[in-house]
Parts: structure tokens; sequence; C-alpha cells
């Protein structure tokens, strides 16, 4: 028996259901990626919609978005806390083959219905929550399962230390039922239509509140679990302070709770509701960069890994993109800028930073780590890697720059008035501005599906490769979980 699939007393870990979640969050990737590339190119060139509506942006847009998060995203996060809990804990997976089954294929029947009744014309019309309410019914359910067999494995492990990266995955998985469940109260009125028990300014507020801390929990809590494992492992390094890492999360975990209305400034949400959600936001960056420091400084000692080994590169410079994205967050929350991002293009460039540089790339790095774990091989090539990571470096470089000119542009245009004081430029010359950043940004998002098309293959030549004793025993190496900093 392969010893990288191996506890130490002999039993062998469940992998199998890990390779389906790992092989799946990469064919949500190519769907919700090509679907970004086709709205992008959308908003540059509007005949490309070609007078069908379920290709408009308005459609295609929620199916990027949601394939990305809960398909490409959330088939991530299943795989990596799977790989990580029984690996930490040392023992195999609670539930058997037919619940594990089941979850698979109840997560993977959520994004092609609700990616099918979008482009249907059926949504609910709320940000990152427009499935509709069937089909939110059978992932709320599928999320209490995935919290089931996560909470049961922690319950039988052989070790009495719960792994730091365990306690990220609990609270992304307990924090995003617990938001899908409040979010998505509603009213059905047809099969695939409902509207929400909450109204006018409440509304909103419940909405954002979830929207917001979807971005807290799926997308950053949760990819920090894959942080806190994966760059020790590649780094042969302990955690550069343990101590750091529980702070870090008991303060995520309070304060990301508070901030959601900062989406909603200059409205009609209460002044105090405003000023405790910008608190908050601010309050963010100092646990947010506590993390980041954390997880850069696990590499003293081993700073010369980032010449040699590109994986190293794609979990460190997500580390940089989290700090940046964790930056611009509490910046655009403050009022003053607010006034001038609000609306724009500089937001949807904060949350791409986010997206591409913290989020996609960690994965990247993550699957690099774990795919040859998984099928007992060797990685195809470190080169094709290094050719990715600059690939998708400079996409999100191109990307996110693009979004800035094109938000900050807007933002000013859009405040500037003339001698006489009138606004100085009208609405469609606004647009007509945003059309050079909007090709810059659609040929950074060709970049990065360029680099991941090259991780595709790069994957796919080393799950066919041939299976070795050697390679086996070289990457049975346990994880040290104190460290001596803390």
């Amino acid at each position: 028996m392969n010893h990288s699939s191996t506890m130490p007393g002999g039993a062998s870990y469940d992998y199998d259901i890990i390779k389906m979640f790992t092989i799946a969050s990469i064919v949500w990737a190519v769907v919700g990626m090509l679907a970004g590339i086709y709205i992008a190119s959308e908003l540059a060139w509007p005949a490309l919609n070609l007078g069908i509506p379920e290709i408009t942006f308005g459609r295609l847009r929620p199916i990027h978005t949601n394939s990305v998060i809960w398909g490409f995203g959330g088939n991530a996060l299943i795989a990596t806390s799977f790989y990580i809990v029984q690996r930490t804990c040392q023992t195999r997976l609670w539930g058997g083959k037919f619940l594990l089954t089941t979850l698979f294929w109840a997560w993977q029947s959520v994004v092609a219905v609700g990616a099918w009744a979008i482009l249907a014309g059926h949504s609910q019309s709320r940000e990152y929550a427009e499935y509709p309410l069937l089909v939110n019914i059978v992932m709320e359910i599928g999320l209490i399962l995935y919290a089931i067999i996560y909470a049961m494995t922690l319950r039988r492990r052989s070790q009495p230390h719960i792994y730091v990266a365990n306690w990220f995955y609990m609270a992304f998985i307990l924090a995003t039922a617990i938001l899908h469940l409040f979010n998505n109260i509603q009213v059905p009125y047809s099969v695939w239509q409902s509207y929400s028990i909450f109204s006018g300014v409440q509304d909103a507020m419940t909405q954002w509140w979830y929207g917001h801390n979807l971005v807290g929990f799926v997308l950053t809590v949760g990819f920090l679990g894959m942080m806190y494992y994966f760059v020790p492992k590649q780094a042969g390094r302990p955690v550069y302070s343990y101590r750091l890492s529980i702070v870090h999360f008991w303060a995520l975990s309070f304060l990301y709770m508070w901030v959601g209305g900062h989406h909603l400034e200059w409205t009609a949400l209460p002044e105090w509701v405003n000023s405790l959600s910008v608190t908050f936001s601010v309050l963010l960056l100092l646990p947010s960069w506590g993390g980041m420091i954390n997880g850069i400084m696990t590499l003293s000692g081993a700073w010369d890994k980032l010449r040699t080994d590109p994986v190293i590169l794609f979990l460190v410079t997500a580390l940089a993109f989290y700090g940046m994205a964790t930056f611009e967050g509490p910046l655009l929350a403050l009022r003053s800028v607010n006034a001038l991002s609000h609306y724009t293009d500089w937001t949807i460039g904060h949350v791409h930073s986010g997206a591409l540089g913290w989020v996609a790339m960690i994965t990247f790095g993550s699957f690099y780590h774990m795919v040859p774990r998984l099928w007992g091989t060797r990685l195809y090539s470190t080169k094709l890697v290094f050719a990715h990571f600059w690939l998708a470096t400079i996409g999100i470089v191109l990307y996110i720059v693009a979004m800035w000119v094109a938000g900050i542009g807007q933002g000013l245009m859009l405040r500037a008035f003339d001698q006489y004081g009138n606004l100085a430029y009208t609405f469609v010359e606004t647009v007509a501005f945003l059309h050079i950043p909007y090709v810059v940004r659609m040929i950074g998002g060709v970049f990065f599906f360029s680099g991941f098309v090259l991780m595709i293959y790069n994957l796919y030549k080393t799950i066919t490769a041939e299976r070795t004793e050697e390679v086996a025993r070289e990457q049975r190496i346990p994880l040290r979980v104190t460290s001596q900093h803390a």
C-alpha cells in the first residue's frame, strides 16, 4: 500500500472522495473563469451580447461568481479540509462512502442546477445569493451534512490536539450554514421564484450581513485553513507562532460578523450601523495582517526555497495579496474614501485582488502540493509551475491595476463639476472612458486563465504518471504543529 495514503497504524486514509472534489473544483474553475472572460469581453465590446438573453452580462455574471465561489472555491475547500482533517487527526473520515458520495453529488447539483436556473432567468437578485430557493435548500442540507461529517471526524481523532487549520475550517462551515439559512428565509410563490420576508433597509442589511461574511468566512477564513496547513508543509517549517494563529482565529471570527454594513454607506442605512461597520472594518486590519505575517514568517530559515520551489512562490504570493486586499478593504470602508469608490470598478478590483491573488493562488499552491500525494506520484513539471505562476501574477496585476484606474477615474469624473456648478461629464462619457481599462482587464483574465490551463495539463500528467515506492516514502512527512516561537 502507498505509504502516503496510510496513517501510523497502517490503516488507509479516504482519498477517493478528496480526488472527486479536487477534480470537480478544477472543472468548475474552467466554467467560472471562461464565463468571467466572456462577460469582461462583453463590457468592452457590448455587441458580444448578440441579442441573446441567456448570454447577456446580467445572466452570465452571477453564473461566473457562483461557479467560482461554490464550484471552484467550495469544492477546493471541501477537498483540502477532508485531506487536512484526516492527516492532522490521523483518522479516516466519518460517515462512510454513502454519506460522502451524497455530499459530493448534492454539492455538484447545487452548482449545476443553480447555473441552469440563472441562465433561464430565475434569480433572487441578491449578490452572491442568486440561486433560487429550491437550490438553496439543497445547499443548506449539504452544508449541514458537511458540518456533521467534519465534526464527527474531529471527534474520533487519535490525536489530543486539534490543529489550528481545523479550527478555521470548522468556523467557515458553521458560519456559512448560519449565514445561508438566515439570508434565504423566503416565501415561495412558484417552483423557482420567492421573495424575502425582510423588506427595505432590513432586507439590504440582511443581504450584506450575508454577502460580506461570505467573503469573510468562505473566501478568507476557509482558505486560511488551507494556508495554515500547506505553507508549513511545503516549507518544511513549523508555523511561526502557533499562539498568534489562535489569536488570529478568534479575532477574525468575532470581528467579521459586524462589518457588512460598510457595503451600504451613503444609503438609508442608520448612521449608527454605518459607524459600527466602519469601526470593525478598520479593526479587522490587525488580525488580518497578523495572520499574513504569521504565514510569511513561517518561511524563516527557508527563504532560499523561493528561488527553487514555485509552489512556495504561489503560497507566499497569495499571502502578499491577502495582506494587500485586507488593507484595501478597511480603506474602502472609510466614509471619505467610500464616497469616491462606491458604485465604481475600484470595488471590482478590490474583490479580484482577493479572489485571484489570495483565493486562487493559495488554492493552486495547495493543489500542486496535494495532488501528487493523493495519487502517489511526483509532480510532472516544475518549469510549468513557474510558467503558471508568472502568467497568473501578470494577469492579476493587469486586472487589478485596470480596475483601480477605471474605478478612481469613474469616481472623479462623476464627482467633477464645471465652473457653473453643473456636472462636468455625462454618464456616457464615463462609460467611454472605461473602454481601455475594460480591454486591459479582459487581457489580464486571459493571462490568468492561460496559466490555469498549464496547471490542468501539469496535474493531468502528474495524475497519470506511474506510482513508485520511492516517491511514496518521500511524501510521508509528518506535520509539526508546535512552534519554537509561540
